[in-house]
Formats: structure tokens, sequence, C-alpha cells
């Protein structure tokens, strides 16, 4: 096979419009955030939309601090977004998925500001299929060094369990905002759901290569969401208890897959 079949056909002015694409993408997201935290004027994510997403709005909603998380992902989408002008061909191909993710958490942030909790859910639901399948793509092809493992496998994955955590929430206030009371039994519903984030966060660490980040994050929400209900409104030891055992639970799977896979695995 000649040279001109083997390599990529990537033209010289793609990469430059795959890196100002993902660079435009994420000051939009950084103009998002600061509208999400009042910065221009606006309210904060918490006091808008009635305060359905408020710390103490429904049983599944973290407590405050959990939100400090985004400082970090934020962190690492922008050293994603220089670590790719280093990358000449995109390799992993997810630099298309991660413009549509930045965009999406700008879209979402303006769709609560807007007090359209509603439309708010099948947005956060195609970010989480995006950040799924950046999770997949990224578990298809080790990174290349210790750099791209941080900025790229450590950035989208912890963006992924966290979205991972607060659509549940999401959803939750979505709920709570048109009426809904869960049967009559909000603890034992928030406890169903809280399994099946057990079942995602299981199944992400059995996935992935030796998943760090991702379970790290979703472990990080479901220990706030039980603070939360230790310390604050709406009360629930039975959702506490859940929450974290449920962040036991991912530890421990995570755990067991660093353990059993050959050292020359990589992690995220």
């Amino acid at each position: 096979m000649n040279d001109a079949t083997s390599r990529p056909t990537t033209t010289p002015r793609s990469p430059l419009l795959r890196r100002l694409a993902v660079t435009v993408s994420f000051l939009l997201a950084m103009l998002g955030s600061a509208i999400g935290v009042g910065a221009l004027g606006g309210e904060e994510i918490s006091e808008a939309a009635g305060g359905l997403l408020a710390s103490d709005a429904t049983h599944l909603a973290p407590a405050g601090p959990a939100f400090s998380l985004w400082t970090l992902i934020y962190v690492g989408l922008g050293a994603y977004t220089l670590w790719q002008w280093w990358d000449p061909r995109d390799e992993r191909r997810i630099a298309g998925h991660a413009i549509a993710s930045l965009l999406l958490n700008a879209a979402w942030i303006l769709s609560i500001q807007a007090g359209l909790v509603w439309l708010s859910i099948p947005v956060i639901a195609v970010l989480l299929a995006v950040l799924a399948d950046i999770f997949r793509r990224l578990a298809a092809r080790p990174p290349r060094g210790i750099l791209e493992r941080l900025a790229v496998d450590g950035t989208f994955g912890l963006y992924l369990g966290w979205v991972s955590v607060a659509t549940c929430a999401n959803i939750a206030a979505a709920l709570k905002g048109a009426g809904f009371t869960g049967f009559g039994a909000p603890d034992v519903l928030a406890v169903v759901v809280l399994a099946v984030v057990v079942l995602v966060g299981v199944g992400l660490t059995v996935y992935g290569r030796r998943p760090v980040a991702a379970p790290l994050a979703m472990i990080w929400g479901l220990v706030w969401i039980a603070v939360g209900r230790m310390t604050d409104g709406p009360d629930s030891p039975t959702v506490a208890i859940a929450a974290g055992l449920a962040a036991l639970l991912i530890a421990v799977s995570a755990i067991a897959q660093l353990v059993r896979r050959p050292a020359g695995a990589t992690a995220r």
C-alpha cells in the first residue's frame, strides 16, 4: 500500500477549522457558565426556574458544594481546548463530539435561565449521550501519553460522571415543577433511580480502560446527595443511606477493575 492511501485524508485547512471550532465552542461554554453563576447580572442556576434546581428542591438534589466540581471540569475543558491545538489529526475522533458537548452545556444553562426546565431535559439527555459516545471512543483507543490522559480522558471522564448524576437531579426537578409527588413515596422512587445510577457507574468501570475520573465524579455527586438529605431538606435518611451505598458500590467496582486489569492499561 502506498503512502497516499495509507495516510488519513486530512486537508491542511481541516485541522485549523477543527481547532478554531473547538476554541469558539469553549468560549461560548464559558460565557454560558458566567451566565449560570450570575456573573452577568442574571440569577444563579440554583435560584433560576423558581429554585427547582436548588440543593433543597428534591430528594436527588446534591448539596451546594457538589457543584464546585464544575470548576475542575471547566479547567479540564480548557486544557483539552489547548491540547487539541497540538493534536494534528484528532486520531480518536472526538473533536466534533467535544464541540457538541460544549454547545449543549451552554444551551442547558440558557434553558434553565429562561425557566424552561422541561426543555433542559432533552438537552441534558443529548449531552449525556454525546459524552457516553466520547467515553466509548476513548475506551477503544488508549491515550498516547500522560498529557492526553489527563486533558482528554480525565476531563471527559469527569464530565460524563457528573452529568450522569446531574441528569437524575434535573429530571427530578422537572417532575417537581410539574407537580409530581413520586406517587406519594418520593423516597422509594429516589432509591430506584439511585439503583439505576449504580448500574450505570458499574457499567462504566467495566467497559472503560481502568476508568478513574468517571466513577470519581459519580461518587462525588452521590456523596453530596447523601449529605444533602442528611443536612438539608427534604430530609430523608433512606435516600442518604441509598446514595452513600451507591457511591460505595461504584467505588468497589472501580477498585476491582484497577486491580484486575493489566498494569499497562490506561485510566480514564
